[in-house]
């Protein structure tokens, strides 16, 4: 057993796979992005913008990993600052303006926690959003793709459906945070990662997540296929719910932990 979440723990990290903007342009149309929070920068740690699925207008919004150091730099490292979550949510806010349905791509370690992330009110960004996420009147779905870590990856996961990459990850906190506070030893990740459930395998059957997408490598044609396939069948089951009934839905969903 802890080998095998060993190997998840690793595989989620994997630099080799696919961004958000990977996914973003291999399983949508004409995706077109967006930058800003209006308030104060543009956080390469998250994008999003407008895109086409099977037809029909969809925000899309990621958090965004680089795939070099010079990329990583420039996204730090997939950790978003207060502005990306506010230009997440300002992209949010627009799609709810115009009804397009929301779909979000997730692989983030966790907020930035540096000095001026909090100044600017790091905490309070990501309290809003999952606010606003609560109640917003149009369909959701999250889909880690890699590392879905701590608010920092909730901020972008209070959905109608959230699903999971077979091979990632989805935890309260890192392994290796959880094993420094409980154990005072960060060595000890692998023991701790097996202790807190963080596969999608074991969050599946819990059910805190919906749906568990197999892959077939880093960058597989069966799995990006898959994945337009269902967020197709998704979004049309979820668009034909009255609103009332989604929201319900949605709120139930998340007060039933």
């Amino acid at each position: 057993m802890t080998s095998n979440v060993s190997r998840i723990l690793k595989e989620a990290r994997e630099q080799s796979r696919l961004t958000a903007l990977d996914y973003a342009q291999v399983i949508f149309d004409d995706f077109m992005e967006l930058h800003g929070d209006r308030q104060f920068a543009d956080d390469g740690a998250i994008v999003g913008g407008l895109a086409r699925l099977a037809g029909r207008p969809v925000t899309v919004i990621g958090i965004q990993k680089g795939k070099n150091l010079q990329d990583n730099l420039h996204r730090n490292f997939g950790q978003p600052n207060p502005e990306g979550y506010r230009k997440a949510l300002r992209l949010m806010k627009q799609a709810e303006k115009f009804g397009r349905p929301v779909i979000t791509f997730i692989n983030t370690a966790g907020a930035y926690p540096g000095v001026g992330a909090e100044e600017r009110g790091q905490g309070e960004a990501i309290a809003r959003n999952l606010m606003e996420m609560s109640d917003l009147k149009v369909p959701i779905i999250a889909v880690i793709i890699g590392e879905g870590g701590s608010g920092g990856a909730l901020a972008l996961a209070v959905a109608d459906r959230v699903w999971m990459l077979e091979h990632t990850m989805y935890a309260v906190l890192s392994p290796e945070g959880f094993a420094s506070i409980l154990w005072k030893d960060g060595s000890r990740a692998t023991e701790a990662a097996e202790l807190m459930k963080i596969t999608a395998g074991e969050l599946y059957k819990m059910d805190v997540v919906d749906k568990v997408i197999p892959e077939h490598g880093y960058f597989s044609s069966e799995t990006v296929a898959m994945l337009k396939e269902e967020l197709i069948a998704e979004i049309e089951v979820l668009s034909q719910l009255p609103l009332e009934e989604l929201l319900e839905a949605r709120y139930q969903r998340f007060r039933k932990y």
